[in-house]
């Protein structure tokens, strides 16, 4: 039996990517803060096929808490075959308005809480040859002006994954980074609805605005993006690593 850790399950990308290992047939640790929404993602993962699903309802920016979840993993699924790094959302705004503890804060969950489960679940990974995904995201490669934290940390990501591909080389762990793009989840909604309330316009005209300015012939799917983890945890990405692939319809304009 193959399991998966995955952070931030509780909601959007994480739990689209906790259904789809489940369906592949993963048994799943999902980490979160929200322990109602983790029951959920739970719920229905068992529904899409996985055998076995744990739950740890924690802040993922405690220090402790990656050592956490990796170990009650190991006592109750008893391996490690992916490690999923999904958590970890940052404030936009404009660059004068946010502070020093918004920027800590952002690095505190996306990168050090990356950096710390791919330190804790290394050995088990080493053990089962197994894998890491780091996501990171499009604005790694686009700079925004009021992205400035998110871009800051998903470039990070980029490094320290494309560094720690590197440390594995012989090791039997493959690690890639995944970039998604402008996806339908509740944090794309709420971008939409800040833009449509600052412009005093409608939903579905600050979301076709949005979509304008980013070039993009539609919103991307969880599912779209789910299907490429799926790849990049099967055999049949026995050859990718240390690789980055972004998946956003075209929006990424640079090479």
């Amino acid at each position: 039996m193959r399991s998966a850790i995955v952070t931030g399950a509780s909601r959007g990308l994480g739990k689209a990517f906790a259904i789809g290992l489940a369906r592949d047939g993963f048994a799943l640790s999902l980490a979160a803060r929200d322990a109602n929404a983790l029951e959920e993602t739970a719920r229905e993962a068992r529904a899409a096929g996985a055998p076995q699903v744990i739950i740890t309802a924690t802040d993922l920016s405690r220090p402790e808490a990656a050592g956490e979840v990796v170990q009650a993993t190991l006592d109750q699924l008893g391996r490690i075959d992916a490690l999923i790094n999904n958590a970890g959302a940052t404030k936009r705004g404009d660059f004068l308005a946010l502070t020093d503890e918004d920027f800590l804060e952002g690095f505190a969950l996306k990168y050090h809480t990356t950096v710390r489960f791919c330190r804790a679940a290394w050995e088990a990974l080493a053990v089962s040859k197994g894998v890491i995904v780091n996501i990171s995201g499009v604005g790694a490669h686009t700079p925004e002006p009021d992205f400035t934290i998110g871009g800051s940390v998903n470039s990070a990501l980029i490094n320290f994954t494309k560094a720690i591909s590197k440390r594995a080389q012989g090791s039997g762990i493959r690690i890639n980074t995944l970039c998604p793009g402008h996806i339908v989840t509740d944090r794309l909604a709420r971008r939409i609805e800040t833009r449509a309330a600052e412009r005093g316009i409608s939903f579905a005209a600050a979301q076709e605005e949005m979509r304008l300015e980013h070039g993009i012939a539609t919103y991307g799917q969880p599912d779209e993006v789910t299907n490429v983890l799926r790849f990049l945890c099967s055999p049949a990405a026995s050859y990718v690593h240390g690789t980055v692939i972004n998946v956003d319809g075209g929006a990424t304009p640079g090479l």
